[in-house]
């Protein structure tokens, strides 16, 4: 029970035991493999034997947890068949439509928005910053903070493919897959497109026909990669998308543990 949604602080997680006591109940409930190998060498089991137990008020057990999904939910449509991330704790509505204000990056979003030179009811869409877009991913928090300072964080909604953190308000939408450097729909959508987000249903659409999202798409060039040298060349050329977790490697690494992980072993 964290604030915004909730009573409590960081600082009283960490006098109840801190995240530990978070793993040792998820574990429990079947949500963790216990056999993966930690950096201490041992199993994530045996890490969290001797956690605390949750304390009933900063943490609940999982019989007794506020709802089945927690306060992210997965979106998906045909503007992120692959999904995109909506942060639902403490939202007002879980519902917003409107049409599409759309930048090719960060810096040019937060000119407009400085300026206050956007609408209520708008869906800002700011692309090309996933992981082979940015390259990077980079973090969306300072057009949110913005938007939020000007009264304006219950009147639009924000989508991206670059990313979030925990601190962030308001319908705010982000890791958008397929990303638009890779030709996902984020890419292909225009300004004053009419986009739909519902948080209840789990949905995020664009209101164009699939025929005008193909012809769109033929026309569609990947962006200019021409200025990327080095780290950020490499990197861009071999990172996975988001849902994948945006990793450079292909992700079938096998680590052996000595003996199986039985969940019965846990108190």
């Amino acid at each position: 029970s964290l604030r915004p949604g909730g009573l409590y602080h960081a600082k009283d997680v960490y006098e109840v035991g801190g995240v530990p006591v978070l793993l040792k109940e998820m574990l429990k409930g079947g949500y963790l493999h216990g056999e993966c190998l930690t950096v201490n060498g041992s199993t994530l089991a045996d890490s969290l034997a001797d956690a605390p137990d949750p304390d009933g008020q900063v943490f609940l057990p999982r019989e007794e947890a506020f709802s089945e999904t927690g306060g992210v939910v997965v979106l998906k449509g045909n503007l992120c068949p692959d999904g995109a991330l909506l942060k639902v704790a403490g939202l007002k509505s879980l519902v917003h439509e409107g049409p599409a204000l759309v930048f090719e990056n960060e810096e040019d979003c937060m000119a407009v928005i400085r300026d206050r030179s956007y609408a209520e009811g708008s869906v800002i869409v700011i692309r090309n910053e996933g992981p082979k877009g940015g390259p990077g991913m980079r973090e969306m928090l300072g057009v949110t903070a913005i938007i939020y300072g000007q009264g304006m964080g219950e009147k639009v909604a924000l989508l991206t493919d670059g990313r979030f953190s925990g601190a962030t308000r308001g319908m705010c939408i982000g890791y958008a897959s397929p990303e638009a450097a890779s030709g996902g729909p984020i890419g292909l959508i225009q300004t004053g497109d009419i986009i739909r987000v519902d948080g209840g249903e789990r949905t995020i659409d664009v209101k164009i026909s699939d025929e005008e999202m193909n012809e769109r798409r033929k026309n569609w060039t990947p962006p200019d990669a021409s200025k990327l040298a080095g780290a950020l060349q490499k990197y861009a050329a071999t990172v996975g998308p988001a849902n994948l977790g945006a990793v450079t490697h292909a992700g079938n690494v096998q680590w052996e543990v000595e003996e199986p992980f039985d969940s019965g072993n846990l108190s």
